[in-house]
């Protein structure tokens, strides 16, 4: 499941994950994402907090999963991952090969930090 939130004057958009995924939570952020990037060049930062490494409730999920970060990832400035799991710490390695966004991991209890890292300009 995922909860996210667009917050539309700073382009940050703060994604919660608990328990499996479904495409339907894909079908709904995109609708969210699409919009405001009607209007706006990027998303200025994406901060994904998630206790442990999700996983899909189908095979459907996972492939609106690789679409969403398909038709968005060069629109992402920089992603923060918020977790203590140490999959999801690996997970940024891995997906530096795959996403244009700049990336970072963070534990837990630095959100604040994620998120002002997210929105530093450099």
């Amino acid at each position: 499941m995922i909860r996210h939130e667009l917050h539309g004057q700073t382009g940050l958009l703060t994604v919660s994950v608990s328990g499996p995924l479904e495409a339907e939570d894909f079908a709904d952020l995109s609708t969210q994402v699409d919009h405001f990037l009607e209007t706006h060049e990027t998303l200025r930062g994406l901060m994904i907090v998630s206790e442990d490494m999700p996983d899909w409730t189908d095979f459907a999920a996972l492939l609106s999963h690789f679409r969403f970060v398909r038709d968005h990832h060069e629109r992402i400035a920089r992603v923060a991952l918020v977790s203590d799991s140490g999959v999801v710490a690996a997970f940024e390695k891995i997906a530096e090969h795959f996403v244009d966004a700049e990336l970072e991991h963070f534990p837990m209890d630095e959100k604040e930090e994620a998120r002002h890292w997210l929105l530093a300009t450099d």
